[in-house]
């Protein structure tokens, strides 16, 4: 039982409390921003009849991510800090905080063109 107040793990910024004690959110409590992605495609092909019934040529149009959504990585990256815990003791956010890197790939929009040749 751990002591409260003036004990040996009192915090002595906050009185009352206790350093050792996490808290009693419970698990996945937190979640962090949503991952928002469309890809499109647009393709038509030219046959080619001169060369062989089957020939043909393809151009395509790939779009990715085509909203050009910003996709953030959630504001403490556990993985990169090796901790778990979202505060300090002192109740300042560990780590820092703040929504300024993306997750995917591409982190803004990408296009592409392409001829394909089907034979």
């Amino acid at each position: 039982m751990p002591f409260v107040g003036t004990g040996t793990l009192a915090n002595p910024q906050f009185p009352g409390t206790c350093t050792n004690l996490l808290g009693n959110a419970g698990r996945n409590s937190v979640n962090g921003p949503g991952l928002v992605n469309l890809d499109f495609s647009v393709f038509k092909n030219f046959p080619v009849k001169q060369i062989s019934e089957s020939f043909s040529v393809q151009f395509r149009s790939e779009f990715f991510n085509i909203l050009n959504h910003p996709n953030f990585q959630p504001p403490l990256s556990f993985a990169h800090s090796g901790s778990s815990a979202l505060f300090n003791q002192n109740g300042t956010l560990a780590g820092g905080g703040g929504l300024d890197a993306t997750v995917s790939q591409p982190s803004g929009r990408d296009i592409q063109f392409a001829l394909k040749v089907i034979w």
